[in-house]
């Protein structure tokens, strides 16, 4: 294979992966602004010396490096901040080091332990430790209320037994973006879990920000069987999304990270 030839695969896949790396970031960072700058910091870093990548495949190389300038940041919070998302940081904080990451890194993105343990710099069995320890530390943390969003009853009923198994209460579920609205007012939730296509072919995006306008910011999840065209950078989008079919890990997950958040952003239909 020539240079030039190699050059290009590797660009390919450094492209295809952008999303994913976009999505990782911003699960740790609560924030798509705060995640895209470490994204971006990620693919510089690379584009400037190519060997940052030698003996790893290019993906978990990818994440290498964006934990690195991770770590190194020592996951500040951004000037200036209070409020909700400085009480999260200090409340990550809290957590055993890494563990958070390597719980996103397993559940959220699916790399085994051997390419978790490349990634954050430990060795394998220290990776899934870390896996085990934060599961741990994130169920006893917080527990809230929960409203779930999704038009297939099978899928609703799942994730909502999944939540409840966690300790959280379930508000309940809508199908339509009206219902939607109307559970919201009814019952408050602290967190909403949504679908992207609803029945009456109206958006869960639409739905979701038509509360946060009603009942004010809280962490929103997004579920979506085409996950990368929600991480595009183009417009305000959820930190934290889940590809359908989803794993019950994944949803677990997904949930204890977002609890930890009680901001974010508004998106745009």
């Amino acid at each position: 294979m020539n240079d030039a030839h190699h050059g290009q695969s590797i660009s390919d896949e450094l492209g295809a992966n952008i999303p994913f790396l976009r999505r990782f970031s911003r699960a740790m960072t609560g924030s798509q602004e705060s995640g895209d700058r470490f994204a971006a910091a990620a693919l510089e870093a690379i584009l400037a010396d190519r060997s940052i990548l030698d003996g790893s495949s290019v993906k978990v190389g990818l994440f290498k490096v964006l934990y690195g300038i991770w770590a190194s940041a020592g996951a500040p919070v951004d000037e200036g901040e209070e409020g909700a998302r400085a009480k999260a940081q200090r409340r990550l904080a809290s957590l055993t080091n890494n563990s958070r990451e390597a719980l996103l890194l397993h559940t959220i993105e699916g790399f085994s332990f051997g390419d978790i343990a490349e990634i954050i710099g430990v060795d394998q069995s220290e990776a899934e430790s870390l896996v085990n320890i934060a599961r741990q530390e994130m169920a006893d943390s917080t527990s809230g209320s929960v409203m779930i969003i999704e038009d297939e009853a099978i899928i609703a009923m799942d994730i909502e037994s999944i939540v409840a198994e966690m300790g959280h209460r379930v508000t309940g579920i809508a199908r339509t973006r009206d219902e939607a609205v109307q559970l919201g007012k009814d019952d408050v939730p602290d967190l909403i879990l949504a679908d992207i296509q609803l029945a009456d072919n109206s958006s869960g995006i639409d739905a979701v920000n038509d509360l946060l306008t009603e009942l004010g910011t809280r962490p929103v999840i997004f579920i979506t069987a085409f996950p990368e065209r929600l991480l595009t950078g183009d417009k305000p989008e959820p930190a934290f999304l889940i590809s359908k079919p989803y794993s019950v890990d994944q949803v677990v997950s997904a949930v204890s990270q977002a609890m930890f958040f009680s901001s974010t952003e508004t998106l745009i239909g």
